[in-house]
């Protein structure tokens, strides 16, 4: 792989040169490797051809539960958060200790292993909420909770410069990863200010469904604000709030 320098920047391929645009900039790399047919029916290939319905069933899942949490990542989310969370699928399903190479998924797999996941890797909730939080999940009611006692804003919540208010945000997900479906809720406090003034008790309650048998996903997070002219802006377009995957119930 080689960086594309000069003015003129190419997208396309030329002769066994194939030039395109990433997020790291206009890059070239050779074409080559073997076609996709023998791929498909190579039986060397087996392995790769394993791997790849793996990858797959990965990317498909990531894709579900970024859905379900669509509402909270609008505002919370980095632009490599899609790889990352391939990857961390990808580990998931390697967990699983049931299917054979190439039939291994999400739901026999560790779902546990998405929690702490970050999903703005350049505001991440641990180093932006130091106040002590509690997180519970009850299968039989369906209910997942967060609660967060009184704290002072200036001294345990690390923001951004230009700070001026926030608040806490909070989603409970019931994802079926088989038939890509899901059900969610949403809790966000009052826009709070960034002071030291102490808050209120938080308490957030995500009703899913009672007694669910599908995997159960609890994310909590900051939104920042600015205040100009008595009205509020989201701070830099979100660039620096954190949302993470505190609690998770697999089957």
């Amino acid at each position: 792989m080689a960086r594309q320098k000069g003015i003129i920047k190419l997208k396309g391929t030329i002769g066994d040169i194939t030039f395109y645009k990433s997020s790291d900039g206009y890059l070239a790399r050779e074409k080559g490797g073997p076609d996709a047919n023998r791929i498909a029916t190579d039986p060397s290939f087996q392995r790769t051809r394993e791997n790849g319905a793996e990858f797959g069933r990965a990317g498909k899942a990531g894709r579900v539960l970024r859905t379900a949490l669509r509402a909270l990542l609008l505002n919370s989310a980095d632009g490599r958060m899609v790889g990352r969370l391939t990857q961390r699928m990808v580990k998931v399903i390697q967990a699983d200790a049931v299917n054979e190479r190439g039939l291994r998924n999400v739901i026999d797999g560790e779902a546990e292993l998405l929690v702490g996941f970050e999903f703005n890797i350049r505001g991440k909730l641990g180093t932006s909420l130091y106040a002590p939080f509690q997180t519970a999940i009850d299968r039989v009611t369906g209910a997942m909770t967060i609660d967060i006692p009184s704290f002072i804003p200036l001294n345990m919540v690390v923001a951004p410069s230009g700070t001026t208010h926030f608040k806490i945000i909070s989603g409970g997900a019931e994802v079926d990863f088989e038939e890509e479906t899901y059900v969610a809720e949403n809790s966000e406090t009052a826009i709070l200010p960034w002071s030291s003034v102490p808050t209120a008790v938080i308490n957030h309650v995500n009703i899913v469904t009672a007694n669910s048998t599908k995997p159960l996903f609890l994310a909590l997070g900051i939104a920042f604000y600015q205040e100009v002219n008595g009205q509020m802006y989201p701070l830099k377009n979100g660039a620096f709030n954190p949302l993470s995957l505190v609690q998770v119930s697999g089957l």
